[in-house]
């Protein structure tokens, strides 16, 4: 799980922070302890008190992220299968990649589409279409078809609790908690040891963080 703050990263960089950390977590291998989901729904939220424009963030994390699958998409093709047999080091553990390939195996190119929803997966099913030759035009489809909801959804969604509940600026650390403990929660469950128990007490933990009325 990642433990970089979205907030924090949308405050600094802004715009173009934001491009780069969705382009490298759709596109590089080193890109997926990124938090992808959880920076979208950040920025939806603030888009809703005012401080980004919704507008300029639709096409933004739209074009960042099928940017980013068609980078990663070039990686898997030109490195084909030599990416298997790279060894462990500090930015690339090819289990990962092992992981991407049997998901891409189940479900074939929608793959590419329900990977946008799982983190590391959203990183590595592109380089494992690119190495398994999947026609460039059909990876596009299912790019741009799965950048969609995951893109502008997220995003909406964070625009939409912003508005909806009243004074939720009270409550934006135990949402951005929230937010990213869901987008990890599959990868602390499969990935980490222990990682049930974990979950339980990251959710005592974000109890513990909630505002009092």
């Amino acid at each position: 799980m990642s433990h970089i703050d979205p907030l924090e990263l949308i405050r600094t960089f802004g715009y173009i922070g934001m491009f780069g950390i969705i382009f490298a977590e759709t596109g590089l291998l080193i890109g997926f302890f990124l938090p992808g989901d959880t920076l979208l729904f950040t920025a939806g939220f603030l888009a809703s008190q005012d401080k980004l424009n919704i507008w300029i963030l639709f096409p933004l994390c739209f074009f960042a992220a099928v940017v980013g699958n068609s980078v990663g998409y070039g990686i898997g093709a030109k490195a084909g299968p030599a990416l298997f047999r790279r060894k462990n080091s500090t930015f690339f553990d090819p289990e990962h990649l092992h992981r991407a390939s049997a998901f891409f195996d189940r479900h074939g190119g929608k793959a590419v589409v329900l990977a946008r929803f799982v983190p590391i997966a959203r990183t590595f099913v592109p380089v494992v279409a690119g190495a398994g030759q999947m026609p460039y035009s059909r990876f596009t489809l299912y790019n741009v078809v799965g950048a969609i909801p995951w893109t502008i959804g997220v995003t909406t969604l964070g625009y939409f609790f912003g508005h909806v509940i009243p004074n939720i600026d009270r409550f934006l650390l135990p949402v951005i908690l929230a937010a990213i403990l869901v987008s990890a929660l599959p990868t602390i469950i499969r990935f980490v040891p222990g990682g049930a128990g974990l979950t339980s007490l990251l959710l005592r933990q974000l109890r513990r963080n909630s505002p009092r009325r």
